[in-house]
């Protein structure tokens, strides 16, 4: 197929900070010549915008899936972290996300996972071992060593952590971070390990703190975690450290927007268009090196058309010169993926998830869900004890969470959360960060029974459970991800998020919060299939006190 055309309109040329009408000659889908002409058009040209930080398999498709929806939005290229399908399925995960996202015309950085399991607290399906990074990052397409998660080990120098630096850095490959709340000497020596970004800094302090001592700063605007509006203000001083990221983006949201979302919000607070777009298109290209165009003579034609920088509809978005998204419609095929998986679990029965205590009443250990963050707070609070057991109470809003091993038979992991305000039922999800359990959180045992066994049957999937009903939306790919057409996911999904928003949730994204409250490397308290898990200590804590 020729790649060789013209295309007219008004240049916004970032590195060189300025706007000019110009005709831009494609050939073999390179940028061939740009020649300013004395025109002005209705149609500006510019770099095609990147993701520098996202989990693939938290949009719930396949790469082939997620670009289909991506390139609408004018994203030409992920900065993708495969730690999630890692941890199900270890290098054979990773391999399967390097071949699916070849079958698009797409640009996928993937990295070598640095931390599967993430910590020894919990199950995981796989390990990705010293000398699994160190192969995986010889791989030419694998372009960086995945978000450093375990930064007490870093702090500690902790033999293998330090191997997988050293690894990265001998390669010439940067590693990403991630380091909620490290602030001061600490901050300073992990960046000085060699960690160059962090998608985890949630106040703007934090962030001039990690800015001080040369680390990049992701601005990261997910379904849960949202920190666009704290962090902003840092791009007006430091556009050539700061760039943009999602991290986790379900598929509803992601056929709504995408980083084209977060250049608009940036613009409407009257931050310097070239300053926006350095994040937005320039920054993970050159810090990553990527192998997109950046509108210039001889780079790859990898750009978008917008209708105007006051507006920034996307009208057409181009990769390798080839037309892949026009008019908000996707111009890339959908095909299904193949099936690969590990589940081995059988189905519980009610009586898994009983909770018993003695006496009349009980001090219990309750996470407090935080809607948009990913850390939890925690409280105690007094439950009735009723015929030796403990129940969710809908009055104060604390409800039960479970985590079951998905990889083995084992007891399950019993606590209680706040402030996912269910009335009845219970929600299920193989989506469980890091290791990918299964987690559930419901009003009452029968329901999180069937959620999970509905989730179990399946082998892998989000459901809901509302007046004995069940609903599910089936994820067959390493119990992350759908095969099928990214838009019809999309709208399953929200169809799922509707049911369990309708059991009472007033939170954002129920299943999205969900699937963080087994993340263990974020504070304060968590629940992994192992126990509770308290952040600030690491190290496991009662649920019963």
């Amino acid at each position: 197929m020729s790649t060789s055309f013209q295309i007219s309109g008004n240049l916004i040329d970032i590195l060189q900070q300025k706007i000019y009408p110009a005709t831009v000659t494609v050939e073999n889908g390179r940028i061939a010549r740009i020649t300013e002409d004395a025109t002005t058009h209705e149609q500006y040209l510019l770099p095609g915008f990147v993701d520098a930080h996202v989990h693939v398999e938290s949009s719930m498709l396949t790469p082939s899936q997620f670009a289909r929806l991506a390139v609408v939005h004018g994203t030409i290229a992920t900065v993708s972290d495969p730690h999630e399908i890692a941890n199900v399925l270890g290098v054979q995960g990773v391999e399967y996300m390097l071949e699916n996202g070849k079958t698009v015309p797409f640009k996928f950085c993937f990295g070598a996972p640095s931390c599967v399991p993430a910590t020894i607290f919990e199950t995981a399906g796989a390990e990705v071992t010293v000398a699994d990074v160190e192969a995986l990052l010889q791989k030419p397409e694998v372009l960086y060593l995945t978000e450093m998660m375990n930064f007490p080990g870093v702090l500690h120098e902790q033999a293998d952590v330090m191997e997988k630096i050293a690894a990265a850095k001998r390669i010439g490959k940067p590693v990403d971070g991630h380091a909620p709340g490290l602030r001061g000497e600490d901050a300073k020596k992990y960046i000085a390990a060699g960690i160059s970004t962090d998608h985890e800094c949630f106040t703007a302090a934090e962030a001039l703190d990690k800015l001080q001592y040369g680390m990049h700063i992701l601005i990261r605007e997910g379904s849960a975690a949202r920190n666009f509006d704290a962090l902003i203000p840092l791009l007006q001083d430091h556009p050539e450290k700061i760039m943009f990221c999602s991290d986790d983006k379900h598929p509803d949201n992601l056929v709504e927007g995408h980083i084209d979302a977060l250049v608009r919000r940036a613009l409407a607070l009257k931050i310097d268009l070239f300053k926006v777009l350095r994040a937005a298109c320039v920054n993970p290209v050159l810090h990553y090196k990527i192998p997109a165009g950046l509108l210039r003579v001889g780079d790859p034609a990898d750009f978008i058309v917008a209708d105007h920088p006051d507006t920034f509809n996307i009208k057409a978005t181009y990769i390798n010169g080839q037309l892949v998204a026009q008019n908000g419609e996707t111009l890339i095929p959908s095909v299904i993926a193949p099936v690969i998986n590990n589940f081995a679990c059988t189905p519980k029965s009610t009586s898994d998830f009983r909770i018993t205590a003695d006496g009349i009443t009980a001090k219990v250990k309750v996470i407090e869900a935080l809607d948009g963050q990913l850390i939890t707070n925690s409280f105690t609070e007094t439950l009735p004890v009723v015929d030796n057991q403990l129940f969710s109470s809908t009055e104060k809003d604390i409800l039960k969470l479970a985590v079951v091993n998905r990889y083995q038979e084992a007891p399950v992991a019993l606590g209680f959360i706040r402030n996912f305000g269910f009335k009845q039922g219970a929600i299920a999800s193989s989506v469980a960060h890091d290791s990918h359990n299964i987690i559930v959180v419901g009003v009452d045992d029968e329901s999180i029974a069937e959620a999970v066994n509905a989730v179990i049957t399946h082998k892998g999937g989000v459901s809901v459970v509302s007046n004995s009903e069940v609903s599910i939306l089936p994820l067959p790919v390493a119990g992350l991800m759908s095969n099928l057409d990214g838009y019809e996911v999309a709208a399953q999904y929200s169809q799922l998020d509707k049911a369990a928003k309708a059991l009472g949730s007033k939170l954002d994204a129920p299943f999205m919060t969900l699937s963080f409250m087994a993340l263990l490397v974020i504070p304060h308290l968590k629940l992994s299939d192992k126990g509770l898990f308290d952040g600030d200590h690491f190290s496991f804590t009662a649920a019963i006190l």
